[in-house]
């Protein structure tokens, strides 16, 4: 029996999933939670094998939950929800340690199919992003992994109050100014995939959510030229 616990602050969508796992044997629904800071008390308290986490919910966000539930070291997998296939979601998913990635408008069958994988240890992720590439992104010794790394000096800015690298902070110039992903990508010579991964990885080190944030820090911090 696979106990899974469901986190969505909408009724209607944890009531809808829970429908669906009524007719499955191997899964059972132990808990529910609205928002993020419930939903760690009660992983913690359960312990179930799967958490079924919306991305956007209030109190704490979807990714910050699971983030949370690393960091106290539950065993728990994490499948995200959400409305949207993007590039951004689906690399704060992975970076938080999300073991996978599904869209509300799934059908039945993909949905227990991604339940049947990551409780049997693999991935799963909707749209574009296949297990394999979960894992090239997770793992410093493989080709996608160099590749996001590729240019990058080892050395970090000077007088740098966030241990930006070379890199990171050439995008976050960049980024300040008002260019896109695909801007940037192309004035750098890189791939668009790597400018999105470190564009994250900035924005998390600086501890901000959006374009704004992110220069309101960068000039709060006299990091704007």
């Amino acid at each position: 029996m696979i106990k899974i616990v469901l986190i969505d602050d909408h009724f209607m969508v944890r009531d809808g999933i829970r429908a669906i796992l009524e007719d499955e044997e191997r899964y059972k629904v132990v808990g529910e939670a609205s928002n993020g800071v419930d939903a760690v008390k009660l992983v913690e308290s359960l312990k179930p094998d799967i958490a079924i986490c919306d991305i956007r919910m209030p109190e704490m966000s979807g990714i910050e939950t699971v983030q949370q539930l690393k960091k106290i070291g539950v065993s728990t997998k994490t499948i995200m929800l959400s409305m949207h296939d993007s590039d951004e979601y689906i690399l704060q998913s992975i970076n938080a340690g999300a073991d996978g990635y599904l869209l509300k408008g799934a059908s039945k069958e993909e949905f227990l199919k991604a339940l049947s994988m990551v409780s049997g240890g693999e991935k799963y992720f909707s749209g574009d992003v296949s297990s394999i590439l979960v894992r090239k992104i997770r793992s410093a010794d493989n080709s996608y992994s160099n590749d996001v790394t590729s240019g990058i000096e080892p050395e970090t800015i000077a007088k740098n109050p966030f241990d930006l690298t070379k890199r990171e902070n050439q995008i976050l110039q960049l980024a300040i100014s008002g260019k896109t992903n695909k801007d940037i990508a192309a004035e750098l010579n890189i791939s668009k995939r790597t400018t999105e991964v470190h564009r994250f990885n900035l924005m998390k080190k600086m501890g901000v959510k959006n374009g704004l944030e992110l220069s309101n820090k960068a000039r709060e911090y006299g990091m704007i030229p």
